[in-house]
């Protein structure tokens, strides 16, 4: 037992020029045994969730920070004392881990953890992961029924004090509920325990659609009561008229800005106050992209990827871009330099359950339509599931963002930090247009770009966006421009 130490694991840069991370869920207590590779808690940074494994063998000795903490990089957040000798035993005594012992010992153990749905935080073994211990933390439970208690509405003060009990008792419920981090984060904005959360999705994975049906089960009982009790409000506040049952009874709502929303904020400030924004507008029928659209969707070079008119709008983009080099470019205020990329990584703003995060396709220049299509796709889905890695929202040059999916016709977009112009797709509607000289009704959508005029003035501009505009009118130009 001589040679045990104490090691202390720091708050590593997950992604390339981070600063800090919040912690969101410890998955050891002090006095567990960890293993190599073994996550031992969650993080949130400004660009993703992630999960991080201990480096080395041992027995936690302390946590450093409680969970909803922002933690700085390089900040020590866990102590693991490592040792060569036998294998610890569950209390503080001093002791060391032997991972050979750890598959001998599920008795011991509440439950083994189960495979991580954040794809690309942990290298996780093919085969099996390493259990570990979930310790039960009294006060913390007695704080999570609390919440509970008051979701489930006007609870009595007799109810408060039966809460932490109920989930005391059973022992079984150790082992962490599968969900995918949006859904993590929907259950904790609205104060439920996904360990109460019966999941429907596939190999027992808990959905937002159990999260939201587990609220209305809660709330259940909140819109009964006031039938129950008419005489109340009517004696106590006569003049007073009843809230709208669509608001909540509290007056205010604080949601602190951390993560994802505080990184956009402070990008987006800089942005507007840094480079001076110039937008453009232009009005295109896109009749003929629309049907292409639909000829691609049966073409069998396509089957089995998405297929829209986002993509079509990003391969006229790339076209114009090509024609009009110095338009992908960015400015360097300390060298006081234009700097022209000779790549395109395509930006594509995307609505999560975190925030707005713009992930990108790396050399998407270099990729055919179909290519282009599979990239689309994969960039979409990860976003949705929130397993977008940091790298993947490091390095863009040009971003779309599509506002048409909210039956928006257009907007003024801000610049992404470092890049020189950002598209803003608006709504694909039917509307009346002069085609052929009749007027007719034609498939019509309005795009705006926004770009830094410092390094691109009117004319680049505009002919970037007459070109965009003019590939979508008509889309036979990707052969002969591309």
């Amino acid at each position: 037992m001589t040679n045990a130490s104490v090691r202390e694991f720091k708050m590593p840069d997950v992604g390339e020029g981070l600063t800090e991370a919040e912690i969101l869920k410890w998955y050891v207590q002090p006095g567990d045994t960890v293993t190599d590779g073994q996550v031992v808690c969650e993080v949130e940074t400004a660009k993703a969730a992630v999960e991080l494994p201990i480096p080395y063998d041992g027995v936690v000795r302390a946590l450093h920070f409680p969970e909803g903490t922002t933690v700085d990089v390089g900040t020590s957040i866990i102590a693991v004392e490592v040792a060569g000798g036998a294998a610890p035993a569950q209390e503080e005594a001093p002791a060391a881990a032997v991972p050979a012992a750890e598959p001998e010992k599920p008795a011991e153990q509440p439950a083994a953890r189960q495979p991580v749905l954040v794809g690309y935080g942990v290298a996780t073994s093919s085969t099996r992961r390493r259990p570990r211990k979930q310790a039960q933390d009294p006060v913390a439970r007695q704080a999570a029924s609390a919440v509970q208690a008051e979701l489930n509405g006007h609870g009595a003060a007799p109810a408060a004090p039966a809460a932490p009990v109920a989930p005391a008792a059973p022992a079984a419920p150790a082992q962490r509920p599968l969900a995918k981090p949006p859904v993590r984060k929907l259950a904790k904005d609205l104060g439920v325990d996904l360990a109460t959360v019966t999941p429907s999705g596939p190999d027992g994975v808990i959905t937002r659609e159990d999260v939201h049906a587990a609220v209305a089960a809660a709330q259940a009982p909140q819109q009964t009561a006031p039938a129950a009790q008419p005489a109340v409000p009517a004696v106590s506040a006569p003049d007073r008229p009843a809230a709208p049952a669509s608001y909540d009874t509290a007056r205010e709502t604080r949601i602190p800005v951390k993560g994802v929303r505080k990184a956009t904020a402070a990008a987006m400030v800089g942005s507007a106050f840094t480079a001076p924004h110039v937008t453009e507008f232009v009005t295109v029928d896109v009749t003929r992209t629309m049907k292409l659209v639909e000829e691609l969707k049966q073409d069998k070079e396509f089957a089995g990827l998405r297929v829209n008119p986002l993509l079509l709008i990003a391969k006229a983009l790339l076209v114009a871009i090509r024609r009009n080099p110095d338009i992908n470019a960015s400015w360097d205020e300390a060298a006081q330099e234009i700097v022209v990329k000779h790549y395109v990584n395509l930006g594509i703003a995307a609505a999560t359950p975190r925030g707005l995060i713009v992930p990108n396709i790396k050399d998407a220049h270099a990729k055919t339509l179909p290519e282009l299509a599979a990239s689309l796709g994969e960039l979409v889905s990860t976003a949705r599931e929130g397993r977008t890695s940091p790298s993947a929202m490091q390095g863009g040059t040009v971003t779309i963002t599509n506002v048409g999916v909210f039956g928006v016709d257009t907007g003024t977009p801000i610049l992404n930090p470092g890049e020189s112009a950002i598209l803003a797709v608006g709504a694909i509607k039917p509307q009346p247009w002069v085609h052929k000289g009749k007027v007719k009704p034609r498939q019509v959508t309005t795009l705006a770009l926004s770009f830094d005029h410092r390094l691109v003035d009117g004319e680049l501009g505009s002919k970037v966006l007459a070109d965009v505009a003019a590939v979508l009118e008509q889309p036979k130009r990707l052969i002969t421009w591309a």
